[in-house]
């Protein structure tokens, strides 16, 4: 492939909810540019870019994936992304590198959740966006209430390009608004057609949709406009140059159509994603942060400025190892050359530079500013960081990952796997970062966490498929904690003769309980030389260890004051052990006597759901013991917070999605300890007693 200038690529992510047919899109758009000699489909496995057995057997696309085509003289560097709930963390993390946007909505399902989400972010990131109408010639197709279903739902102002002939079993092509030309396509995959006029019952329609589109783009220039409002008319040209302008300020959003299995209309989006999507050099000056001094730093997309690059993903494979992914923003970088790591502070020794193809690689000699690119096996590198130029260093901000919101426990199926488990998982979370792994030093777990079900699912079949290790689901244990309600004295006095050298320690403790959260004090108050200096840390050191383990269920102690005041020794038998062991046993005792009561974590929720959803959330909360702190209002949404206890949303992520149509977000972090209320804790203590027996 011949190498393009700056200003000839164009970065192009393909987004929208899941079963839009955005990897339906990406096949057509590479058959159609002769990277692949078959239109290939989702559906029987042949795709390019669902690739992964977890993607060919849910027939879905799981992470997002890249390859790169030519078009009219311009080179573009296509991103498939995931549309689905629990992978859309994977498409935000595109979303900062991308030049613009293809949104796909389905003529059959409208404008769901996902896509207002994905609207959002692309606000957030100021990413132009052109929509594509999709599956056209399927059944309850309705292009216009698709387009009306993106004015109510986006709040976006939808401007059709296209509009097509027909729908359902009667689609036969579509309609270019601005030739005012007819493609009645034959259907062949191969996306070839006969250019007509307009059929006579379609032409009213058209000149309707065509006003609106002369009249949107006349809006996006001053210039344009003064001349629409005298002769009530634009050229071609003067069309295309508004319908550029509008759609790199936002200002509309040019909507085009088709169906991307059957490969109609898909070269017409070609040739209006390199007319009205950005170059590297429309997106402008990027922004970022000296490390060295912490001044604001900027870089133009210039092949001759020095180098700077983001890695936005990280492919972890067993037999090739870690490749990083990377859209370079100035500069150039050439294969085999050493450059810099803000962000580790080390410098990184790049091989072979690699031009994505789905789940194949191409290598190059250089990139240039605008590229997307990969390389393998950098040693200090991970997703979010910034390389550069070592002479010239740049940090650039990394989007905000989102947090995971369910949990599980892992329980290896073969003893003696939890080695192979944890390394396995720490190299899915390389390329996964809303993956989060760790061991539970109290319940002695090991903790998966992800966006949803299927997500952490996702993540156990690949860690038997690439490592090897099979793992159990189970829910994970809430850690509570003990404290106590009352105040005690307890004395106790450790005697032991058994031939030889005896034990002797007698100490007198006062427990009482602190405010929540203050964790464990000791207080030394012993006068008089009763205990001697250096055994009273003994002491502290025997509650220590027994407040590991209560009472009612084992649990922590926490939240109390130990008051050291009194006791006794002997001279020959006393001993550091004496008094620990002394010590232990005087606490146990307190407790069993102190109103010994049951904490459980309190978590702080941020739960930001559409207004109709409100009044249900809200009364699913109350019944999950939670308190309603109060509600943010945000366009078309609201945001409820809320303390709720850990125990009550261990399995919130399917229950929110259900009760809002799959339209709702959280995330919860550790608030607090409270204490459980009378009626449940007898209940828990019995649960707890029996799973010991």
């Amino acid at each position: 492939m011949a190498k393009f200038e700056t200003e000839k690529l164009r970065n192009l992510g393909i987004v929208g909810q899941g079963d839009a047919g955005k990897t339906s899109l990406v096949e057509a758009m590479l058959f159609n540019t002769g990277m692949t000699d078959r239109l290939g489909k989702v559906d029987d496995g042949s795709s390019n870019m669902d690739f992964e057995p977890e993607e060919t057997k849910r027939k879905i696309t799981i992470t997002s994936k890249l390859h790169h085509c030519e078009w009219n003289g311009h080179e573009l560097h296509i991103v498939d992304t995931p549309g689905y709930t629990n992978f859309l963390h994977d498409t935000r993390g595109c979303m900062r590198i991308l030049g613009g946007v293809v949104l796909l909505v389905s003529a059959v399902d409208g404008v769901k959740a996902q896509t207002q989400t994905l609207w959002r972010w692309a606000d957030e990131f100021e990413v132009p966006r052109i929509a594509f109408i999709n599956k056209l010639d399927r059944e309850r197709a309705d292009y216009l209430k698709a387009v009306d279903d993106m004015e109510s739902a986006l709040g976006c102002r939808p401007v059709a390009v296209n509009m097509p002939i027909g729908q359902e079993a009667d689609f036969k092509g579509v309609i270019d608004l601005i030739k005012m030309k007819a493609r009645i396509f034959k259907f062949d995959e191969k996306g070839t057609y006969d250019e007509t006029d307009i059929p006579a019952e379609h032409l009213a329609e058209a000149e309707r949709l065509r006003v609106i589109l002369m009249e949107a783009c006349a809006e996006s220039d001053d210039e344009l406009m003064e001349k629409y409002l005298e002769t009530e008319h634009l050229s071609e040209e003067e069309i295309l140059l508004g319908l550029r302008e509008g759609t790199l300020t936002g200002v509309f959003t040019p909507v085009f159509c088709g169906s991307a299995t059957s490969n109609i209309g898909v070269r017409q989006l070609l040739d209006y994603i390199v007319v009205c999507m950005p170059s590297p050099i429309d997106k402008g000056v990027q922004y970022g942060t000296n490390p060295k001094t912490g001044d604001a730093a900027e870089r133009r997309p210039d092949p001759k400025e020095p180098f700077s690059a983001m890695v936005f993903k990280t492919v972890s494979d067993p037999f090739t190892g870690k490749l990083s992914l990377f859209r370079v923003y100035s500069g150039t970088v050439k294969s085999d050359s050493t450059i810099f790591n803000p962000n580790k502070d080390c410098s990184e020794r790049l091989g072979q530079i690699l031009l994505p193809e789905g789940k194949k690689h191409k290598a190059v000699s250089e990139a240039v500013a605008g590229d997307i690119v990969a390389v393998a096996k950098l040693k200090e590198t991970t997703t979010g960081d910034t390389l550069c130029d070592a002479a010239k260093p740049i940090i650039y901000e990394c989007p905000v990952s989102m947090k995971p919101v369910i949990s599980f426990a892992l329980e290896p199926k073969s003893k003696g796997d939890e080695e192979k488990i944890f390394s396995g998982l720490t190299r899915l979370m390389e390329e996964d970062p809303a993956l989060n792994i760790l061991r539970d030093v109290e319940t002695k777990e090991m903790i998966i966490s992800g966006m949803g079900q299927v997500h952490v699912e996702v993540a156990i079949e690949k860690l038997k498929r690439k490592f090897g290790a099979d793992v159990i689901l189970k829910e994970p244990k809430v850690p509570y904690r003990e404290t106590i309600k009352k105040t005690v004295e307890q004395a106790y006095r450790h005697k032991k003769q058994s031939g030889g050298k005896g034990q002797f320690a007698d100490v007198t403790i006062k427990l009482k309980p602190l405010e929540r959260g203050s964790g464990y004090e000791f207080v030394d108050k012993v006068v008089g030389g009763v205990i001697p200096r250096q055994f009273i840390p003994a002491v502290d050191k025997g509650i220590q260890e027994s407040m590991r383990k209560g009472v009612l269920a084992g649990f922590p102690v926490q939240d109390f004051q130990i008051t050291l005041f009194d006791g006794s020794h002997h001279s020959v038998d006393s001993s550091e052990m004496a008094f620990k062991i002394a010590g232990s046993m005087a606490f146990k005792k307190a407790l069993e006597a102190a109103s010994p009561v049951l904490l459980e974590p309190v978590m702080n929720m941020e739960i930001t759901i559409p207004d109709d959803c409100v009044g249900d959330v809200i009364g699913d909360m109350n019944s999950r013991r939670g308190k309603v702190l109060g509600m943010d209002p945000q366009a078309g949404s609201q945001v409820v917070k809320a303390l709720v206890p850990m125990s009550e949303v261990l399995k919130y992520a399917p229950e929110l999605r259900s009760m809002t149509s799959d339209r709702g977000l959280f995330t919860m972090e550790f608030s607090h300890y409270e204490e459980v209320p009378s009626h449940l804790m007898a209940k828990l203590l019995e649960s707890f007693k029996n799973e010991e027996e």
